[in-house]
């Protein structure tokens, strides 16, 4: 494999671990949001933290998957294990965008599911990119 191979393979990475930590995050704010009652202060605190996470994620997202565009058109990176993992990077973008909706509707005076609801939602994340580091690694098919 080339040097340049390489280069854009860890900046993928970097990109999606930046991506994955507001993934991870966002689902929390809103367990905080549904649980801060009628504090104001701290409502528009936790309001102001996840739109600027939910605005870096994108920022990380889109980087990701440039780089991952060039993996895959330029450096040739194929195969039915790859297409599993867009599937379950597909599935986790989903959730994002739906945390974000949330936030969003939140913001604009909408409930939000339950804190219990809410952090069963914040642990799906985890068992997709579970599954997305063992086909990334394995690649079993």
């Amino acid at each position: 494999m080339s040097h340049a191979y390489f280069l854009v393979k860890t900046f993928h990475l970097l990109f999606v671990i930046a991506w994955m930590s507001a993934v991870f995050y966002l689902p929390r704010i809103l367990v905080n949001l549904a649980e801060a009652g009628e504090a104001p202060p701290v409502r528009e605190r936790l309001l102001l933290m996840g739109r600027r996470l939910y605005r870096f994620g994108h920022m990380m997202f889109g980087f990701a998957f440039a780089l991952g565009l060039v993996l895959w058109l330029y450096f040739h990176v194929s195969g039915g294990w790859l297409h599993a993992k867009l599937t379950l990077v597909v599935l986790l973008l989903a959730h994002y965008l739906l945390a974000g909706r949330w936030l969003k509707g939140f913001a604009a005076g909408r409930a939000l599911p339950s804190s219990k609801a809410l952090r069963w939602f914040n642990e799906l994340p985890v068992v997709l990119l579970l599954a997305v580091l063992y086909l990334v690694l394995a690649k079993p098919f």
